[in-house]
């Protein structure tokens, strides 16, 4: 049983999907370290999940594989991943970030520097939210609800007034002839992305490699950057190589963190 406040703020959550710390402040009256422990306590019993700059209902979440199904999948190497592509970012720049798993440690690895991040996706931006040295701007439209994702056009018109210096894009496939992903209105809001881009990374798993989706976002020449774990073939380097993209591999020494860069020379 949970007391009358922590009931409001329940139904404040559920009625919108997702709710940030500050709204739940200023709805309810009351300080940011109460709302804080009672956010913890829905989260503990089930009936929220507790994020860095808010909470989403449980509800919502258990419609969003891209949180829970597929979060535990290659886990460590999307850390990696995500902490060899942040260190490709210079303080002060900007970086349009897709909605996945895999560019969800991106901006993890991200939070906190000076940087103006730009995204698509509810759970990164609730992540991002959180740390104040980090700008943040919400691209809004129709948010799918299996990814809190927003995307088509309404998000593509939004992402048309921008530039930025860097877009990561996550991918369902990784092929000869190009990167795929699984919905046909999501490469389209990808292909925006890559469009306001001055350099277009693709962050992905070895699991993506020879693996074909519903549809074709791009060829392989179209992107700058791949960044990825250690976990690649002979073959699989060549494929690249012979399509001029430079390979950022993420490396795990003993039990630390690192990252080894390996560009198409020499591989």
């Amino acid at each position: 049983m949970i007391d009358k406040r922590r009931q409001e703020l329940l139904e404040l959550i559920n009625a919108r999907g997702f709710a940030t710390l500050s709204e739940l402040v200023s709805t309810l009256g009351v300080s940011e370290s109460t709302v804080r422990r009672d956010l913890d306590a829905l989260d503990q019993a089930g009936l929220a999940r507790r994020t860095h700059g808010g909470a989403f209902c449980s509800a919502e979440l258990r419609t969003m594989p891209a949180l829970e199904d597929r979060a535990g999948s290659m886990a460590a190497e999307k850390r990696m991943i995500g902490r060899a592509a942040a260190a490709l970012v210079a303080d002060g720049e900007s970086v349009l970030l897709d909605g996945g798993t895999t560019t969800l440690e991106v901006a993890r690895a991200l939070c906190g520097r000076p940087l103006q991040v730009v995204t698509n996706s509810l759970p990164i931006a609730a992540m991002v939210a959180g740390h104040p040295g980090t700008d943040l701007v919400l691209v809004g439209g129709y948010v799918y609800p299996r990814t809190g994702v927003a995307m088509g056009p309404m998000a593509i018109a939004a992402l048309a007034s921008l530039r930025v210096r860097y877009v990561f894009l996550g991918a369902a496939g990784i092929m000869p002839d190009g990167i795929y992903n699984s919905n046909t209105i999501l490469v389209d809001t990808q292909r925006q992305m890559m469009a306001v881009a001055q350099d277009v990374v693709v962050v992905a798993d070895q699991t993506k490699f020879g693996k074909l989706s519903l549809s074709r976002l791009c060829g392989l020449n179209e992107i700058g950057r791949l960044v990825t774990d250690n976990g690649l073939t002979n073959e699989q380097r060549q494929m690249l190589r012979r399509s001029g993209v430079e390979l950022v591999q993420a490396s795990m020494v003993t039990n630390e963190m690192t990252t080894s860069v390996a560009t198409n020379r020499g591989i």
